[in-house]
């Protein structure tokens, strides 16, 4: 098959666009064709790939993982800090028809073994400076280590390899056309009664999820400032969909608050995705005369804040918003600089939306119930999740996905986000499961039994409290409890306060009332790490 009839997509059904359109392999390679030329990238330290560069690194990367036996539908797990590195592992995995598997660059332990397992992957591609944390953990099907950056000595039962020396041969096509309702990538998200999900994500799924039918105020004249990982939602779906636009984006390594604007300028970016926090910290700063000395247009800020107005005022930039998780497809979408205070937007064309009570039966409306949801076009939202089925079955009930969330809608179409009814926290974009959170706390010798939940933080979202019963005739060191996390939890999941009690309130059926919990919030009697100046910050990879 040539290569043009390989774009072509063999689907009648009109709701499927082309594999040109939407299955990365053909857009690449449909872009670099027609403009190759036009940057797709720019990078922190100023350099930038044309299309037709980036679709030279990413066929001989691609090459290089044929060479090392991968095939199409093999997963290729890549734990990697944002950069050129993972963007051009990312396309490569992509491009012979594999599947991307991101690992957060934070996770340790048990919750890095989990995912290691339910992956299935034979290959890591991996920072060096993570590595030796593989030593402490199961390594499942995993074979092959392939090391970026810094040497690292690989545990025992892995080969390792760079990349650089895997060059050599003719690469290959895939053994069948790429087609837009193959699996793309497997992204893990936050478990709440078990641990973290691998979301089953479709060409189809990245694409309908911030493509120019979901996000029309987006253009293929954008550059998108891409600040969240690659093994997020919105850094991995940001530099697919903008090249399904034939747009570009500059990659972020992480947000900087004193860096932001002079990054927006160097790399001329005209869009960004902003947590409310960090629209907070950057209004925060001293106001300059350069304030409006800038070529950013739009701001997605999620949540919408009460300073998005000021955000708008102070520097002259569009503010949308949207409701999105993983395994959905952003069904709830604002238009320009919303003035309803609280909304997270109206439902988008092509998904149907239904606030609904225990029993699926829809709510009136400005009566609270959880949100599900279901698309119009096939493959548009995750077909599963990674060997779980139960799961699965329980999130796709009655053919519709149950998001976990309380929301209540107004007569005028707007949303407005309530309350988790699953027992899962966010912080700063990352979605917390408390029963990772409280498997481990209960492993300290100390501790009989803990209930992880979350509470509003200052800078907006939540920060994570551990409510704990001490073993009979121990007590509970607040800062030796810490110490303890900071080697088996993730940065981002280590708690910031910390509540001892006796014994823990119960349901007659002995659940932990973690409601009541919630209502009472931070109590006097809580600990607060911050107060005691222990602060822990994501670790910066050499």
């Amino acid at each position: 098959m040539d290569a043009l009839s390989e774009m072509k997509s063999e689907s009648s059904d009109p709701r499927i666009p082309p594999r040109a359109t939407c299955v990365l392999r053909y857009a690449l390679d449909k872009h670099a064709h027609d403009t190759p030329d036009k940057t797709y990238v720019i990078f922190g330290d100023g350099t930038s790939w044309s299309y037709a560069e980036t679709q030279e690194r990413t066929r001989g990367r691609a090459l290089a993982l044929q060479n090392l036996g991968i095939v199409q539908g093999d997963h290729v797990a890549a734990w990697l800090p944002n950069g050129a590195e993972a963007l051009v592992t990312f396309f490569a995995v992509n491009y012979i028809g594999a599947v991307f598997v991101p690992i957060n660059t934070a996770y340790v332990g048990t919750i890095l073994e989990h995912v290691i397992e339910n992956c299935g992957a034979k290959i890591l591609v991996a920072h060096g400076s993570l590595v030796a944390r593989l030593r402490d953990v199961r390594l499942a099907a995993l074979a092959q280590l392939v090391l970026i950056g810094p040497d690292a000595e690989a545990p025992a039962a892995l080969t390792s390899a760079r990349f650089e020396t895997c060059g050599g041969g003719t690469l290959q096509p895939p053994a069948q056309p790429i087609e837009p309702w193959h699996t793309q990538a497997v992204v893990y998200t936050s478990g709440t009664t078990g641990p973290s999900k691998g979301v089953l994500m479709s060409y189809l799924h990245l694409f309908s999820n911030a493509g120019p039918e979901t996000w029309p105020f987006v253009t293929g004249d954008d550059r998108f400032l891409i600040n969240m990982p690659i093994f997020h939602i919105g850094g991995i779906g940001l530099p697919f969909v903008m090249l399904a636009r034939g747009g570009s984006i500059a990659l972020w390594e992480n947000f900087k608050t004193d860096e932001f604007w002079n990054f927006v300028r160097g790399t001329e970016c005209t869009a960004a995705f902003l947590l409310g926090v960090m629209a907070t910290f950057l209004l925060k700063e001293p106001a300059s005369p350069r304030d409006r000395e800038h070529g950013l247009r739009l701001a997605l800020m999620v949540p919408l804040t009460e300073s998005a107005s000021d955000f708008r005022t102070r520097f002259g930039v569009d503010i949308y918003t949207i409701f999105n998780m993983t395994e959905i497809s952003s069904p709830i979408v604002s238009a320009p600089n919303p003035t309803v205070l609280g909304t997270c937007g109206t439902k988008r064309d092509g998904v149907d939306v239904r606030l609904v009570d225990d029993n699926d039966c829809e709510v009136p409306i400005g009566t609270v119930g959880e949100m599900i949801i279901r698309a119009d076009r096939p493959f548009a939202m995750m077909h599963g999740y990674l060997n779980n089925p139960e799961a699965t079955a329980r999130a796709w009930r009655n053919g519709w996905f149950h998001t976990g969330d309380a929301f209540r809608m107004n007569a005028d179409g707007h949303y407005f986000f309530v309350d988790r009814i699953k027992d899962a926290i966010r912080r700063r974009g990352e979605n917390i499961s408390s029963f990772e959170v409280e498997a481990e706390v209960v492993a300290h010798a100390d501790v009989q039994e803990a209930a992880a939940i979350g509470v509003p933080s200052p800078h907006g979202e939540d920060d994570v409290m551990i409510v704990v019963a001490p073993v009979a005739g121990h007590s509970i060191d607040e800062p030796a409890l810490i110490e303890f996390l900071k080697a088996r939890l993730p940065y981002f999941m280590v708690p910031r306060y910390v509540r001892v009690m006796a014994e823990l309130p119960k349901t007659p059926t002995a659940k932990v009332q973690k409601v009541g919990l919630r209502a009472d919030g931070i109590t006097p009697d809580t600990w607060d790490r911050e107060t005691d100046q222990i602060t822990i910050k994501r670790e910066k990879l050499q």
